[in-house]
């Protein structure tokens, strides 16, 4: 029997209609189909539009009703999206013809008049019925959403979403969309009296089936599969005197958070994008003033509740870095043997003891420019706004500088990145009579090639398993930066090793 989930939500207008669209976006994605019923004049077509501008990021986009045209493609940041409307259709089997049968692959849909065709539609679907409310008022309206299948899950949801939002009073504010990350997380600024919040939706979700000695990826190299790592490591940020967002109201058990919003000045300017100096050099500062403490290694989660960071071990770096065997090597056309295989694990693991002897820090695994925020009204390090960190591990100071050096987004200039860890090294060399220099420049170019190598192994699975082909276009910089590291003469067999085994990136 398939599970079905329902409930029921008043809309005193067409607001409220946009700001459930709204939320209803955060939870859902392509592949993904919304059926929109009713009589005419119930709201359909203007729940659809509200969803596609919300989508777009756009509140003045033109989104024509589909009557006509039957479907239109909005090809939106994230994904693409179709809007049909099937008024006009008299046969399911009419669908063959214009391309919406089956539908499009990757994309998601919202689809009106769905009554026109039942059998056409997916069992897995979300369906929201509009009715008119006119005791409420001439705008008012109803709309009951029901969840089939899977697509139970995100309605369920939703309703304890609403339920979140109406708690903390931003049921009515407006919502204005956020990019997201390469991961299940979804963002929403929330504006409300001319202030705005940070929505984030981070749902209960291990990262790909157990197949590391039983465990998901995500298990095996300590990623975040739920809320709380975030809301513990941000409030031991804060503790620390660090710049994390303030947290005002939690659902650690739902994974719903509203947040102070940090803006949106970054540490980056231009176009193609390149490092503000001024800002990289605080940020060097303040990775190198978060090494100088000595950091607990549980924290409080709730007054009962403590969190205990997990160690960067050597097994989880290998599974890391054997996203290259199982996504790169094959997306270059080189299928991995098992001799292979064993030979790429067997120098990894001899050359990682190094970093897994070291002293352990905070390690908040992607620091660089999208999750820095500029706060040019703080002073000091407090200006260097950090907001996503819920991966943090107990690792080597180096890994972190790695990721602000080399990252893998935008173009870091050799002799920039030369200059801050100089910087840093200076600073920790002040403070420390032990730090050793030539050490950590060893473990720095082991950490870069490590997360080089897993960089190009990500990328290339964000591709090909999640359907996020832009991520590929950053595989020549990874490229570029994994080669600084291996001229490193600690790493000269391994510079040997890629070059006879591992393909370059199409550029």
């Amino acid at each position: 029997m398939m599970v079905t989930t329902t409930f029921s939500v008043a809309l005193t207008n067409e607001t409220a209609t946009a700001h459930l669209m709204a939320d209803l976006a955060l939870l859902v994605g392509p592949a993904d189909v919304i059926t929109l019923s009713g009589d005419l004049g119930a709201g359909k077509t203007a729940a659809a539009r509200a969803m596609i501008r919300y989508l777009a990021g756009d509140d003045m986009l033109e989104v024509p009703s589909p009557t006509f045209t039957l479907a239109h493609t909005y090809e939106l940041p994230s994904f693409p999206l179709l809007h049909a409307d099937l008024y006009r259709i008299n046969d399911a089997r009419e669908l063959e013809e214009i391309g919406l049968s089956p539908l499009p692959e990757g994309t998601l849909a919202l689809i009106e008049w769905p009554e026109r065709a039942p059998d056409a539609m997916p069992n897995d679907r979300i369906d929201i019925a509009f009715s008119h409310r006119p005791a409420l008022g001439s705008t008012a309206r109803a709309a009951e959403i029901t969840g089939h299948g899977k697509a139970a899950v995100p309605v369920a949801r939703l309703k304890v979403l609403r339920q979140f939002l109406d708690r903390a009073g931003y049921l009515d504010a407006k919502r204005q969309r956020m990019p997201g990350d390469a991961s299940t997380r979804s963002y929403a600024r929330l504006i409300r009296d001319d202030a705005a919040v940070i929505l984030m939706n981070s749902p209960r979700r291990p990262d790909g089936p157990a197949i590391y000695h039983g465990r998901s990826y995500s298990a095996a190299v300590h990623l975040a599969e739920d809320v709380k790592p975030f809301v513990a490591i941000d409030q031991g940020l804060r503790e620390h005197g660090f710049s994390a967002p303030l947290i005002h109201h939690a659902d650690l058990d739902s994974g719903f958070l509203i947040t102070e919003d940090f803006g949106s000045a970054g540490v980056i300017e231009g176009d193609p994008p390149r490092p503000i100096v001024e800002r990289y050099e605080a940020a060097t500062d303040m990775l190198t003033a978060l090494h100088r403490q000595t950091l607990p290694e549980s924290l409080p989660l709730t007054p009962h509740v403590t969190y205990d960071i997990p160690i960067f071990d050597i097994d989880a770096w290998l599974v890391e870095i054997g996203l290259m065997l199982e996504w790169y090597l094959p997306d270059r056309g080189v299928e991995p043997d098992d001799d292979l295989r064993a030979e790429f694990v067997a120098m990894w693991r001899k050359l990682l003891e190094k970093p897994a002897a070291a002293a352990r820090t905070w390690v908040m695994r992607d620091f660089h420019s999208p999750n820095i925020i500029w706060l040019g009204e703080r002073s000091g390090t407090s200006r260097v706004g950090v907001i996503d960190f819920q991966d943090a591990v107990l690792g080597p100071a180096a890994y972190d500088l790695v990721s602000l050096l080399q990252d893998a987004r935008i173009d870091v200039p050799e002799q920039l990145e030369l200059n801050l860890l100089t910087r840093y090294i200076r600073a920790r060399r002040a403070s420390d009579g032990s730090f050793d220099p030539v050490d950590f420049a060893e473990l720095y170019a082991i950490m870069s090639a490590q997360r080089n190598t897993r960089l190009l192994g990500t990328f290339a699975r964000l591709n090909r398993r999640d359907g996020k082909p832009q991520y590929l276009r950053h595989q020549p910089r990874i490229w570029t930066y994994l080669h600084r590291s291996l001229a490193h003469p600690a790493l000269t067999g391994f510079r040997e090793w890629y070059a006879a085994n591992v393909p370059p990136p199409v550029a």
